[in-house]
């Protein structure tokens, strides 16, 4: 298929001074369509290009116009006051939004091109005309969607999963007990709960945008850091916590923060509340309270190094296989056959 892929982000480590969880997984997943013999058109700008300076190559095409294409993909982009919702031009307007709209005008309601939606942030609303229409399908990187959507899990490289050493891993030094890389967005809750009580007691640091941390001022926060260190920080580390959105955490939303955190041999604890949380860790690394963190992490640092540190992380890894690539893309590829087929049985009406 020829499919036309709107993302607002990057494909490489782009800059430093701006959200974009999707670099983690976008390109392997990218490579791996392409690979299988569809081709892509990004519809979106280039910001590789234009705000990082980074030339990717021929393998990528991107059109600021309106080009055939057999099926639209959107990674869904929402109204950010200030941001998209301003006036081309003005100070600060980022153009993601408006381009959305006019792909959608373009492609979904004038011609009926078959349109998939991955709602990465949860952020469409339940009552949009984007669901239920038998010509576009949404998709949720939840174990449980809302009704009526499809599962789309971010996805990790096969390659990844199946070169990492537990043993290796386990073996790493690592100065932190305890390290995060992500944005403060919607998370102070479990932060209070889970981190902080821990952080005063162990070695850390935070890495990201945090701009209310006045509660906090026993936390080392570095501010953003490029992305490239993210694996660094968790290299360093002996483990995580998985600070989830609550609006994540009801549907079991797992981020890519955890096989970040996993692949470099950082332990994440995850807070019990989380749907279905026994299939992204072990029981060992369910927590339930601050006290608990703090407790997890003195048995951690007691096994560090040690046979069971490394089962620990085997099992770890034995969990991301959800998350496989492959799997994400077979996924995919079922949702576009099936939204391909709905839109040409209703042309054919």
């Amino acid at each position: 298929m020829r499919i036309g892929y709107s993302f607002w982000g990057f494909l490489g480590n782009g800059i430093t001074d701006t959200p974009d969880g999707g670099r983690s997984h976008r390109r392997p997943f990218i490579d791996a369509l392409l690979a299988r013999g569809h081709e892509i058109v990004f519809l979106q700008a280039n910001r590789d290009l234009l705000e990082a300076g980074d030339a990717l190559g021929g393998a990528y095409v991107f059109d600021s116009g309106t080009p055939k294409i057999d099926v639209l993909f959107l990674e869904w982009r929402w109204a950010i006051t200030g941001r998209n919702t301003t006036r081309c031009g003005a100070e600060g307007h980022t153009c993601d939004l408006h381009r959305q709209a006019e792909l959608i005008t373009h492609y979904t309601a004038r011609r009926g091109t078959p349109t998939v939606i991955w709602d990465k942030d949860r952020t469409l609303r339940t009552e949009s005309v984007s669901r239920g229409t038998l010509r576009t399908a949404v998709c949720e990187a939840a174990l449980a969607p809302s009704p009526g959507a499809h599962r789309l899990l971010f996805p990790v490289d096969d390659q990844l999963l199946d070169q990492a050493d537990p043993i290796a891993l386990a073996a790493t030094p690592r100065d932190l007990a305890l390290g995060y890389v992500g944005n403060q967005y919607d998370r102070d809750e479990y932060f209070d709960r889970y981190f902080a009580p821990a952080a005063a007691r162990v070695a850390h640091l935070v890495g990201g945008k945090w701009t209310r941390t006045d509660r906090w001022p026993h936390v080392r926060f570095l501010g953003r850091i490029p992305f490239a260190q993210a694996h660094e920080l968790y290299s360093r580390s002996l483990a995580t916590v998985l600070m989830l959105p609550e609006r994540y955490a009801a549907v079991g939303q797992m981020t890519q923060r955890i096989f970040e955190a996993v692949l470099a041999g950082c332990l994440p604890l995850a807070p019990a509340d989380i749907r279905h949380v026994d299939q992204f860790v072990p029981a060992e690394l369910i927590v339930s309270s601050g006290q608990e963190v703090i407790e997890r992490l003195a048995f951690l640092r007691q096994i560090a190094g040690n046979q069971q540190h490394a089962d620990l992380i085997a099992a770890c890894l034995d969990r991301l296989d959800l998350f496989r690539l492959s799997k994400q893309v077979d996924a995919l590829e079922t949702v576009l056959k099936i939204t391909r087929s709905a839109a040409a049985e209703r042309g054919a009406a």
